[in-house]
């Protein structure tokens, strides 16, 4: 036994407490250095995508880019205002708002058609991503003149106070989601242990992952950008891969030393735990990273920061399970040795160790699959695919500002603002670039465009258009009456794009154009993404194979893989649009359905679930795979594999599904999908695939399971070998 698991493992078992001091060390370190450096957030520039992108970038080469503005709401806290009163508080705010050195420009006041509402609008300066740190010094000023005014009442809202609205309520959202997890899985572990002590370690071996790759992420964002997503990804995937690979090796261990009955040391059970278990976890470890950084592809920054989160947190979970877990369990095992001397010492019996056998359920679960085999494949396939059927209405959208949560009080006052001043809902962005030469041409065709949408009902009244100082670039602003997320507007944007443009700024000879705002990012997005999905799905089915192939030398166990992880995500990505495309859960989960799944989900659903389906992918098989080394025969092999590997299998998906079911609570509905489908699609892998379809099928296959080659057993490892025959008696 020298594999580079086994050679870790015991230098840690040989130094335990040099291990530990070395990986707290290590953890504080990446914390240090990581908060030293700090996150490099992305930019609005790593943000754009399709024509709406090429449009937003033209117009800021030109320094024409849209501004991040703040809109406070001036009315009478009943009834219609006092006109003057109103005005008085307008321009006391407007004096006090152009001081900031922040702000850009201040809009003349605006007053509602029906007299109730009087509008102060306020351009920021810089970056649109970095607004929302600004809005504070903007909200004092509010506050100051809402003291001195306490007859009126004035309420801000805007895209920067909107987004610092959602940031606090998603902290909140996440500090819930930990109050919840980390109890439950504690439970979880305890049932399956038995012991506190041995219960915490998975837990606190996962919290110290996820410590690390946080501060290694904020290293790594000078790098690749962090969008502000990577946190949250740490924390739900961490804890759930964390877990699992401690989980793996201890149960291993547990099981090697019940066996055992004390003929063996502990730095000996921890040898044969890294010889098996923590093969596995490294094997499974690395295929979540390949297969997640399959996201880099979609060349898109949200995705290059989940993706980034992912692969750093699964690392340093299998780096922590090869060094400072094999340390822990010497130290543990020591100890429990000590006790059993004492125990001898004083005539007493030791106690027996607590058995890790197969247990009567999962015996009585896989009845079927060894009786009927055939039937047991059918039915369940049937069922996942009938689950899989809603996929045929699944309707992709970008989630926009109009889905957040209106306990966000800006977004309540965004209603308002909405309501009271239609014309302002959504502006589109008509951008041209041409030599300077050509500009008058340009704006006369701008100028035609902007009276041909005068004439459509789909655009209101007030088109503005703006030169850059070189003339090469102009900007049309047109405004829309209709939110951001509704159909008319769409329509409108279709109609500028697909007739209006070409027959007016495409009639320039060597213009550039294209239209920019919130609706053309909305669409421009979720079409983008799916333009990707066929490169990325197509990689992402490569390297599962190549790594099931890899791990176990198996044509067909490569193939058994692709198609199980496709039936299980197509069926949990079915139920998620059977539950959030429709209204009749929407008190159940406490959200408001937009008839839609985000565009990102069901990419994030397919990446992420084959990696982390390769977790038990790997230990199931390899299960199976150590006994048929040991000589027993195919069909032995996958029942005693599987019984053995159900009990720490299902505790597995019990932590990963409490992990991922946590951020349903989330109030942001894209957060809640992703976490409603990652559970799902892990619930179904863990207790149909694996329970019932792929014993059925490795049944059915019998020898041809191996096909090119059969196993053979390794002569080098004849220690593991004699143990790996203990454990199938």
């Amino acid at each position: 036994m020298n594999s580079l698991t086994v050679r870790m493992a015991r230098r840690s078992a040989r130094h335990p407490w040099r291990a530990v001091v070395g990986w707290l060390v290590f953890v504080v370190l990446c914390l240090v250095v990581g908060g030293a450096v700090g996150t490099n957030n992305a930019r609005t520039a790593d943000y754009r995508v399709g024509e709406a992108g090429r449009a937003e970038a033209m117009a800021a080469e030109g320094h024409l880019e849209r501004r991040s503005t703040e809109q406070v709401l001036i009315s009478a806290r009943s009834g219609a205002p006092d006109r003057q009163a109103a005005e008085a508080a307008a321009r006391d705010l407007t004096a006090r708002m152009r001081k900031l050195p922040d702000v850009a420009d201040v809009a003349a006041p605006l007053w509602s058609d029906d007299g109730r509402i009087l509008m102060v609008e306020v351009a920021l300066k810089g970056e649109e991503r970095d607004a929302k740190d600004k809005v504070d010094a903007l909200a004092a000023q509010t506050s100051a003149v809402q003291k001195s005014r306490p007859g009126l009442l004035l309420e801000e809202t805007g895209s920067p106070s909107i987004s610092k609205g959602v940031d606090r309520q998603r902290g909140d959202d996440l500090a819930l989601s930990e109050k919840i997890t980390l109890p439950v899985t504690l439970v979880t572990l305890l049932v399956v242990f038995g012991s506190v002590v041995m219960a915490a370690v998975p837990l606190l071996l996962a919290l110290s992952s996820i410590a690390a790759a946080i501060g290694l992420s904020m290293v790594i964002s000078h790098l690749s950008p962090d969008a502000g997503v990577g946190t949250n990804v740490i924390l739900m995937i961490g804890l759930a891969v964390g877990v699992d690979y401690t989980l793996f090796y201890l149960k291993r261990e547990r099981e090697k030393r019940a066996r055992s009955d004390g003929r063996l040391s502990t730095e000996a059970l921890v040898e044969l735990a890294a010889a098996t278990s923590g093969r596995a976890v490294v094997v499974s470890g690395l295929a979540v990273v390949i297969s997640t950084a399959t996201l880099y592809l979609a060349s898109d920054v949200i995705f290059s920061s989940l993706a980034t989160g992912t692969i750093v947190v699964t690392l340093v979970a299998v780096a922590s399970s090869l060094t400072v877990l094999p340390a822990l369990l010497t130290v543990l095992g020591k100890r429990a040795e000590r006790r059993v001397r004492r125990r001898a010492e004083r005539g007493k019996p030791a106690p027996r160790p607590r058995r890790e056998g197969a247990g009567r359920i999962w015996t009585a679960l896989l009845r079927p699959a060894a009786r009927h085999p055939l039937a047991t494949l059918c039915v369940p396939v049937l069922a996942l695919l009938a689950l899989a059927l809603p996929l045929a209405g699944l309707n992709i959208t970008e989630m926009s500002r109009d889905t957040h949560s209106r306990e966000i009080p800006a977004m309540r006052v965004y209603d308002r603002l909405n309501e009271a001043f239609p014309e302002q809902r959504v502006t589109h962005d008509v951008v041209v670039r041409a030599d300077a030469s050509r500009s008058p041409e340009v704006t006369r065709a701008l100028r035609e465009l902007a009276r041909l949408t005068d004439a459509d009902p789909l655009f209101a009244d007030g088109p503005r258009i703006d030169t850059s100082a070189d003339h090469r670039i102009s900007v049309l602003r047109l405004k829309v009456p209709h939110l951001g997320n509704s159909s008319r507007a769409h329509d409108s944007l279709d109609h500028l794009r697909g007739e209006y443009l070409p027959a007016t700024v495409g009639r320039v000879q060597g213009a550039e154009y294209g239209v920019s705002g919130d609706v053309a990012r909305y669409a421009d997005y979720p079409a983008h993404q799916n333009s990707r999905i066929p490169l990325v799905l197509g990689a992402l089915l490569l390297v599962t194979f190549a790594m099931t192939v890899y791990a176990f030398r198996s044509v067909v166990l490569g193939l058994i893989g692709v198609v199980l992880n496709l039936l299980s995500a197509a069926a949990a990505l079915g139920l998620l649009v059977l539950v959030f495309q429709g209204t009749w859960a929407e008190g159940l989960l406490g959200f408001d359905s937009t008839g839609s799944i985000g565009s990102r989900v069901p990419l994030f659903l397919f990446v992420i679930l084959f990696g982390l389906s390769m977790d038990y992918q790997v230990f199931v098989v390899s299960r199976i795979r150590e006994a048929v080394l040991a000589g027993v025969p195919t069909r032995q092999a996958v029942l005693d594999g599987i019984r053995t590997s159900a009990s720490v299998v299902t505790s597995a998906a019990v932590v990963m599904t409490t992990v991922f079911v946590s951020f349903v609570l989330l109030h942001i509905i894209e957060m809640k999908q992703i976490g409603f489908v990652l559970a799902a699609a892990v619930l179904l892998d863990a207790f149909v695939v694996r329970i019932m379809i792929l014993p059925a099928a490795l049944l059915l296959l019998g020898e041809a399971t191996w096909w090119p080659s059969r196993p053979a057993p390794a002569e080098s490892d004849r220690t593991v070998r004699a143990e790996l025959v203990a454990d199938v008696r």
